[in-house]
């Protein structure tokens, strides 16, 4: 029988993943477009680097490659990915996206106007699964707004993208929140249940400053627009939304929610059984770029655990945590840190998902707490970045009418959501209860 031979750790394992990062950021960097190279071609080419170094045979690097392909939370996750991308093109298709702006912008007065688009971009983001969704749907329904009040087209953009934001971050259909679960292993409901805890009282917070934002806004805009909208084409979001609030199993929620939503496209006359399988196959296609970047992502963490990478990181991030906090503090600043590497949420929990794993574990952290930090911290500095998809896309709907100074500062939900997040890693008491492992 051959005998394991210990795990040396040391830095130059961490390479090939280094070369992953500085090429997707190299590239974004140099052509001023931080998604002008897919993902996945820049994790090959840390594929390849790794290959290149590390001293197994070919056949034994292939085999550590599919097993961390092949790792059950990766496939889990990749499954996840196509039924959410199935249940977003379906009821994109029925217009059901419409409906839910419609619906809000008929019933909402000027004085709520601020309050009203935070709202409506948090529904409309947490039933999609994506900010840049949302910021893309009423971005330029925003702006035209402003253009024809006294509203503030600061204080209205800044309120679509904490609301976008804030959605995105507890969506269960969202990149972020599938990631996030899968790296820890929680439920996804749980980790719902977690999130929002931190992440309701800074939405009401923000909520409260821009009614009162509002309440100096006149009545005396003249809207003729006619929304038009079906209320029962928002039931697949609600369905979805309470089934995933309640527990049901995130693979029955999202068939369901697919289900719910081919019924009512036929209903309706939006499109025929046989038409509503191709569109619910473009939602898998589009899910390709982050389908491929998970797989092939666990397959170069598999490559560089098993040449000391991962322990070598471990190792030296452990000197500086000190206690339960100072751990929770640490996966927070690790997943920043890489968000603001490569401008991407998604990415970042990817890569710093099996690292906050094994800091969960190793100081007997909760899952599902940990996985609501490791989305939540994602999601304020993605929000933040002048270069990340949100801040540019707002800014570009924007055609010169406010910066990105003005935008940020604007931005309540993301400000206070840092403020509320810490205090809660500082100020929660922790159990002493052990991790039971399955």
């Amino acid at each position: 029988m051959a005998s394991s031979k210990a795990i040396t750790p040391q830095f130059s394992a961490l390479i090939p993943l280094f070369v992953f990062v500085f090429t997707f950021l190299g590239v974004g960097i140099y052509l001023n477009d931080f998604y002008a190279l897919p993902a996945p071609i820049a994790v090959i080419v840390g594929i390849i680097v790794a290959f290149l170094m590390f001293k197994q045979t070919i056949n034994s690097k292939i085999n550590t490659l599919l097993k961390g392909c092949g790792d059950d939370k990766i496939l889990t996750m990749c499954l996840i990915y196509l039924l959410a991308g199935a249940f977003a093109t379906i009821t994109k298709t029925t217009g059901s996206v419409d409906a839910i702006v419609n619906l809000g912008l008929d019933f909402i007065a000027i004085q709520y106007i601020y309050f009203g688009v935070f709202i409506i971009a948090a529904f409309l983001s947490v039933s999609t699964g994506t900010s840049v969704g949302a910021i893309v749907a009423l971005a330029p329904i925003v702006i035209g707004f402003a253009e024809k009040s006294n509203v503030d087209p600061a204080i209205l953009c800044g309120a679509l993208l904490g609301g976008s934001m804030f959605g995105d971050n507890l969506s269960i259909i969202s990149d972020t929140t599938i990631a996030a679960t899968q790296s820890l292993g929680c439920k996804m409901s749980d980790k719902f249940k977690q999130n929002i805890k931190i992440a309701l009282p800074a939405a009401l917070f923000t909520i409260a400053i821009l009614v009162f934002q509002g309440l100096q806004l006149d009545s005396n805009l003249e809207d003729t627009t006619v929304y038009t909208y079906s209320v029962l084409k928002i039931a697949p979001y609600i369905l979805v939304i309470a089934l995933s609030v309640i527990g049901v199993n995130v693979f029955v929620t999202l068939l369901l929610g697919v289900i719910s939503g081919v019924f009512l496209g036929i209903v309706y006359g939006d499109f025929t059984l046989i038409e509503s399988t191709k569109i619910a196959y473009t939602g898998f296609t589009n899910m390709t770029e982050i389908f491929l970047l998970s797989l092939l992502t666990g397959g170069l963490a598999a490559l560089v655990s098993r040449n000391g990478g991962i322990d070598y990181f471990l190792i030296n991030i452990k000197k500086l945590i000190k206690n339960k906090k100072s751990a929770q503090l640490g996966i927070a600043s690790l997943v920043g840190t890489i968000n603001m590497a490569i401008a991407n949420n998604t990415v970042s929990i990817i890569i710093a998902g099996p690292i906050a794993k094994t800091i969960n574990d190793e100081y007997e952290l909760d899952n599902k707490n940990t996985a609501s930090i490791l989305d939540i911290f994602a999601c304020i500095v993605q929000g933040i970045l002048p270069y990340g998809a949100q801040v540019l896309m707002i800014l570009s709907f924007s055609n010169g009418k406010i910066d990105y100074v003005d935008l940020v500062s604007n931005t309540w939900y993301l400000l206070l959501l840092l403020i509320y997040t810490l205090l809660f890693i500082s100020f929660k008491p922790f159990s002493s209860k052990k991790i039971i492992k399955s």
